[in-house]
């Protein structure tokens, strides 16, 4: 805090006045994916100084943590920050954190990233106070500072891209239900022929059905000649290619699908597209929309995500700068009272 003058205008003495220095404490959010792992540096009023992306190193949790510790140092020395003047770090990836054993399940996409002590490893090679999230409720609070969440109190960001998961703001807040794993949206037993198949229990029959690796099968049944990718498939719809065409119908089906599934849950006001698939908004969003209308009776707007690849930087950063302004007020505070 540093002063910005006195007050003025009333009666009796005038009384200091504080506002936020926005560089009394700096913050670092950081997007760990299974292609990616992308960080931005911003000062205490939100302003992205420094940002950075990189291949992902997931050989193992060890190489892949040291490539966290890496980018963030990096980045601090690039904005012209000693790592001391970082005041919080928050970090996004894919599964649900275990707090009481630092330990991150459902997170198969990263190998060894389940094993016990990961937040802890996290902590020691940053050197700072952090914040571990699932990447999805971070996208969901990214979109709550920076995109259509904005004065939303209850919205839906639904993530399709590798997998499927959805991260939930209700009454304006995030919601994680009793065990963190409110949103995993993926295990939702549809989409598939045999949702007892005990496979669907590692990873869940909607991920299966509806993510990228499901686009594909689809592709491979429907036809399509190789190489075949999620992004190739969108690509050849885009020119036009008829069985293209069919396996996006087919994913747009199953997208709406898992919102009608969502919807009469905790009814929100919007659903936020998000993810490398589900962002693909002029094939998939008026199939969506359309189909969504002829299995449901509810109605919420359903939109396709404005911030891209940056939503889960956006929310890290907005975390770790809740977490550190709050620091930093209570400390104030502290000094006030003495």
């Amino acid at each position: 805090m540093r002063e910005a003058g006195r007050s003025s205008g009333g009666k009796g003495p005038t009384a200091v006045l504080y506002e936020l220095d926005p560089t009394a404490g700096w913050v670092v959010g950081i997007d760990v994916g299974r292609d990616f792992v992308r960080a931005a540096i911003a000062n205490l009023e939100g302003e992205i100084v420094a940002r950075r992306d990189e291949r992902a190193r997931v050989r193992s949790a060890r190489t892949l943590i040291e490539q966290i510790g890496g980018i963030a140092h990096g980045l601090a020395a690039e904005a012209g920050l000693k790592w001391r003047q970082i005041t919080f770090a928050a970090i996004g990836s894919p599964g649900v954190l275990e707090p009481s054993r630092g330990q991150v399940a459902l997170a198969y996409a990263l190998p060894g990233w389940g094993q016990p002590g990961l937040v802890e490893a996290i902590q020691r090679e940053l050197g700072t106070q952090i914040a571990f999230e699932n990447d999805v409720n971070l996208a969901a609070l990214g979109e709550q500072w920076a995109g259509l969440g904005k004065d939303v109190a209850n919205f839906v960001f639904l993530h399709v891209g590798t997998g499927v998961g959805a991260g939930l703001v209700l009454g304006g807040e995030l919601y994680r239900g009793s065990t963190g794993a409110a949103g995993e949206v993926g295990y939702l037993p549809i989409g598939v022929s045999e949702p007892r198949d005990p496979q669907y229990r590692r990873r869940g029959a909607l991920d299966t059905a509806a993510g990228a690796t499901g686009v594909v099968a689809t592709a491979r049944e429907l036809g399509m000649s190789p190489p075949l990718s999620a992004k190739n498939v969108f690509a050849a719809a885009r020119r036009g290619d008829a069985l293209a065409k069919r396996v996006v119908a087919i994913e747009a089906d199953r997208i709406a699908l898992a919102i009608a599934s969502i919807v009469p849950v905790v009814d929100p006001e919007l659903v936020i597209l998000g993810g490398g698939i589900g962002r693909n908004a002029e094939l998939l969003l008026e199939p969506i929309r359309r189909e969504l209308r002829a299995i449901s009776p509810f109605a919420p707007r359903v939109e396709i995500s404005p911030l891209g690849e940056e939503a889960v930087v956006d929310g890290a950063v907005w975390m770790a700068l809740q977490a550190a302004q709050e620091r930093l007020f209570s400390r104030r505070r502290t000094k006030v009272a003495v």
